[in-house]
């Protein structure tokens, strides 16, 4: 049974879809907990950079929020805790003001999170899964276990930027597959229309609707993202030393903050290392380079003679099956992700060596277009035609424009909840803590594609 095949199937039997709603929830709650319980009281308290939240503020926010949506908005419940409502609005305090904030304590934010999830599963066992928008398919709760697995990632970006010993652990990935060095650095994707974003997909959020046809050129994408060792030339080339290859804003960045490598990257001895989750390790060149901004990414692509793909084409080479002319819903088809799909869900703290997951491939032989590392496109974050904004504006319509990039594709630290071939994120082409590399793309001659 293919994944929508399942959803549907789910729709028509509330059991099933309770049972998902259950699932996917639980399995967020878990990771949550590993976050915030392999570490003390007086690390979830420190705001770690003024990037980001206290680790206690996404704990109790994600409980606010699921109060919030689910025991308020869907269960018409009166609320648990509104004072604490202000407190916990990701759009009344930035990131570097929250520590000021009367935050809950770390015991008492895990009490209500623990409090407000024992109501929402009583909620859900009595709830019709449909009738109203909110709850259509579960979306609710869907949308909710998205929030809070995208909070996740949030956090593990707090432990990578936090200072002293290692708190979390993880596997490495294995190696690169035997044919890794024998893959084409660059693959053409054909001209021509495909469906662009859903309008089936049961969790998709607003900025990933309506479905439309988008028509495009021939291009030609790599077959991997860019992997350390290429960035490496890029570096010794003198790439953060000649202005010719950036942005004229991007240049001012690198100037004012004096950058010469991807963040937690330092050069002892001639010998480039980077500092992982506590650990400092040598930088491992077959790995996709992580932890640069949009504006690495392109000056990297100028120096290469290439650009950086357009979110369409990033999309078409995603999804698009041109045996069928029909748009999946991941490169491999419309399975849900495997450990041998993609590097997904923090079952490691690292990318896979660049060539890795042969059966996630798209059906151009593109690999690991989902998960290890979000990947920097072109486009700035616009909504698409027909765009409505559901449920709510914040979401995504306030973001639109010219001073965000879109990024594709998912992480290592990215849930399949949370990531799918239409799943759109967002970012200032500043951000370096995120877990975002890149690849680059070319136009088609059109004499090489006849």
């Amino acid at each position: 049974m293919t994944a929508q095949q399942s959803e549907t199937a789910e729709g028509a039997d509330p059991g099933l879809l309770k049972e998902r709603v259950a699932r996917v929830l639980d399995t967020a709650r878990t990771r949550t907990s590993t976050l915030t319980t392999c570490v003390d009281d007086h690390d979830l308290i420190t705001q770690h950079s003024p990037l980001m939240s206290p680790l206690v503020w996404d704990l109790a926010h994600i409980a606010n929020q699921e109060e919030l949506w689910l025991l308020r908005a869907v269960g018409g419940r009166e609320a648990m805790r509104p004072e604490i409502d202000p407190i916990y609005d990701a759009f009344e305090h930035p990131r570097a003001a929250r520590p000021t904030l009367p935050l809950l304590p770390p015991a008492e934010a895990r009490g209500y999170a623990d409090e407000v999830r024992g109501r929402v599963l009583d909620l859900l066992e009595g709830t019709a899964l449909h009738g109203t928008e909110l709850l259509t398919a579960g979306f609710a709760f869907g949308m909710i276990a998205q929030h809070e697995q995208q909070h996740d990632e949030t956090m593990l970006i707090t432990h990578q930027l936090r200072r002293g010993p290692a708190a979390l652990t993880a596997p490495p990935p294995g190696p690169a597959p035997a044919d890794a060095l024998r893959l084409p650095a660059e693959v053409l994707v054909p001209g021509g229309p495909f469906t662009m974003g859903t309008g089936t997909e049961p969790w998709a959020l607003d900025n990933e609707r309506p479905a439309h046809q988008v028509d495009l050129a021939p291009f030609y994408l790599d077959t991997t993202p860019v992997t350390c060792g290429d960035y490496l030339r890029f570096i010794e080339d003198g790439g953060y030393r000649e202005p010719r290859w950036w942005d004229p804003r991007g240049w001012a960045m690198v100037r004012e903050l004096t950058l010469a490598a991807p963040l937690f990257w330092t050069n002892e001895g001639g010998q480039w290392l980077r500092r992982c989750f506590g650990v400092v390790e040598p930088v491992r060149p077959d790995e996709p380079v992580l932890h640069v901004s949009w504006y690495e990414a392109d000056a990297y692509a100028r120096w290469a003679g290439r650009r950086l793909p357009t979110e369409a084409e990033w999309e078409k080479a995603a999804r698009h099956d041109p045996d069928t002319d029909r748009s999946r819903r991941y490169p491999w088809g419309d399975t849900d992700p495997t450990p041998a799909h993609a590097n997904l869900g923090q079952r490691h703290l690292r990318p896979a060596p660049a060539g890795s997951y042969p059966e996630g491939a798209s059906p151009h032989g593109i690999r690991q277009l989902i998960g290890d590392v979000w990947e920097w496109t072109a486009s700035d974050f616009l909504p698409y035609p027909g765009f409505r904004a559901f449920p709510y504006r914040e979401y995504s319509e306030v973001f639109f424009g010219p001073e965000y990039k879109v990024l594709r594709g998912g992480s290592f630290a990215v849930d399949p909840v949370a990531c799918r071939g239409t799943f759109r994120n967002w970012d200032y082409p500043i951000r370096r803590q995120i877990f975002a590399g890149f690849r680059t793309a070319r136009d088609a001659d059109p004499a090489e594609v006849l």
